[in-house]
């Protein structure tokens, strides 16, 4: 029911983002500052950060463990970074609203200052990306705003407000509706059942497979189907893989779990997916990572895909059955429509060599005394102080893998995010994360490379006493991609090391001298003891692990690669 107020657009936009579970908007000065006055009234935080980009990572991780929309802003001269943050939201499938101010009519095509045409700029990384050009518009565009970036795959939207600050909205005043739609205040915001029929051919070529197995992608987190996976896979023994966004569904230690395919990959879930004669897809949309461009399975492999989005079932695998809902009744429904039936032991003895026999070989690493530090010895420390209610938050590239492949996560309390592709997201990502949920811990974890980018937000952390611990896997260097580099330069003379390498720098002295709690970790056996130590610390922690330039992670297996 509509409650109509004679109010300004600075009051209306605080009082929607109230009614619609908002609690901290991230934002670069100078954008509607008279709408700040109001949240702040409201008791919404108002996060002021050190660069445009880091604001849109700080909504995102807001938004993917809170499954609220996460909002972020800019003033017309930062609205170009504001969008090209918004890419990793969009790779992820996050909810994220982004508002900025754009000069008025007037002032287009006659060079003002500051302003370029930045409209087109939103276009590849939203959902929705309109113009807020009147007062009597405000109120439809930004609700449709909310249901945009939460319905269907979830993912950003921008509103583009006249003026360079968005001045002329919000000071203009009108008998505006008051609404909440509480649907759209999360994600998902409908929990949409499969057809009958859909269940029925996925049933039918279940009953056909002796070696199925499950990948769980993102959309298995955003509906939060962990439960129902695994009651699938227990009902009916079938081995569970996931991508790297779907890690932490099923806990590491389960029977049925098989590790992250891909890749960013176990190489046991690999052979496994690999070997199977059906693979389940449930919330994936099955691009080229999660099946290392498209080599895993194998072509031919029957297909069934579980998905919100219709228009991704069979995009990449013809043939597809496809299950079109939310993931989490999806999963429910068809394992209702199977009776149970009696194990293939000799596919779960299959599945369980492979994993043993990776476990084997990466256990000596995640035990290792080497120094430098071993980033598996520093994923295993991690991995067994974890808290039982932890996030971790990991960055792409070899922050990814290590954690991916050797970071174990054994309570389903636990949660996992990481970046979907944009080097640096990790660390502001989860001071976002933080505001989002307060009373869990929240642990970062980059390479020296990753946290270059926005070291600056560890004085944003601490004036916000945003108490995350962020884990530095300091390397020296870009250390994914040193292998190709030396490919390159083959027997040529030169200086390869140009490419990766960095000057040495102390990240935990910087951290000392912004006012928050930092230490250096040179010794293996120092690991756990530091975590310990940031994580009750009270501020803003970092702890900066030595190690080793020349340690690789694990290369994907590939099926014609037997190794």
């Amino acid at each position: 029911m509509e409650n109509h107020q004679l109010m300004s657009g600075a009051r209306f936009i605080a009082e929607t983002f109230q009614r619609y579970g908002v609690t901290h908007v991230f934002y670069v000065d100078a954008i509607l500052r008279k709408t700040m006055v109001d949240l702040e009234e409201l008791g919404i935080r108002r996060v002021i950060t050190h660069s445009e980009k880091a604001a849109a990572y700080m909504a995102d991780g807001y938004a993917r463990i809170s499954h609220k929309v996460g909002v972020c802003m800019a003033q017309s001269v930062g609205a170009a970074n504001l969008a090209a943050g918004l890419q990793d939201a969009y790779l992820g499938c996050s909810p994220v609203l982004a508002i900025t101010g754009k000069k008025p009519p007037l002032f287009q095509y006659r060079h003002a200052y500051q302003e370029i045409d930045h409209h087109p700029m939103f276009a590849p990384v939203t959902k929705y990306n309109v113009d807020v050009t009147t007062l009597a518009q405000l109120p439809y565009l930004l609700r449709q705003a909310f249901r945009e970036a939460t319905t269907n795959t979830p993912g950003p939207v921008h509103l583009d407000l006249l003026g360079h600050s968005g001045r002329p909205l919000e000071a203009a005043e009108g008998v505006l509706p008051l609404v909440t739609e509480t649907s759209f205040c999360h994600t998902p915001a409908f929990r949409t059942v499969p057809h009958d029929e859909e269940i029925a051919q996925a049933k039918e070529r279940l009953a056909a497979a002796s070696r199925p197995v499950i990948v769980v992608g993102g959309g298995g987190r955003w509906s939060a189907a962990a439960a129902e996976v695994i009651a699938l896979a227990e009902k009916l023994s079938i081995p569970v893989a996931t991508s790297v966004n779907g890690k932490g569904t099923i806990p590491d230690h389960h029977p049925l779990s098989v590790g992250v395919v891909g890749s960013y990959s176990a190489r046991c879930a690999n052979q496994v997916v690999a070997a199977a004669d059906l693979v389940i897809y449930i919330g994936s949309n099955t691009g080229d990572q999660v099946t290392h461009d498209w080599q895993i399975p194998r072509p031919g492999t029957p297909i069934i895909q579980i998905d919100i989005n219709p228009a991704e079932i069979g995009r990449n695998y013809a043939g597809t059955v496809g299950i079109v809902g939310d993931a989490k009744m999806a999963v429910a429904k068809l394992a209702a429509a199977i009776p149970a039936r009696p194990a293939n032991e000799s596919w779960l003895q299959q599945v369980q060599a492979f994993v043993t026999a990776w476990h084997n070989d990466i256990e000596p690493l995640r035990h290792s005394s080497d120094l430098p530090i071993r980033p598996e010895r520093l994923c295993r420390e991690l991995s067994d102080i974890l808290p039982e209610n932890g996030v971790l938050v990991a960055d792409t590239g070899y922050s990814a893998i290590w954690t991916a492949t050797m970071l174990h996560l054994r309570h389903p309390e636990q949660s996992y995010l990481r970046a979907a592709g944009s080097l640096g997201w990790a660390f502001p990502a989860a001071l976002g994360v933080k505001c989002a949920v307060p009373d869990r811990p929240v642990i970062c974890f980059t390479g020296d490379g990753g946290f270059w980018y926005h070291l600056s937000e560890l004085e944003t952390a601490r004036r916000h006493q945003i108490n995350t611990v962020t884990i530095i896997n300091n390397n020296g260097g870009l250390g994914q991609g040193i292998k190709d580099v030396h490919a390159m330069y083959g027997d040529r003379p030169g200086k390869p090391e140009e490419l990766y390498r960095f000057e040495p720098v102390n990240f935990a002295r910087i951290a000392q001298e912004m006012g928050c709690w930092g230490v250096r970790v040179e010794q293996p056996v120092e690991i756990r003891d530091a975590i310990q130590q940031a994580l009750a610390s009270g501020r803003p922690a970092v702890v900066e692990v030595m190690t080793g330039l020349d340690y690789r992670a694990p290369d994907p297996w590939v099926p014609n690669k037997m190794s």
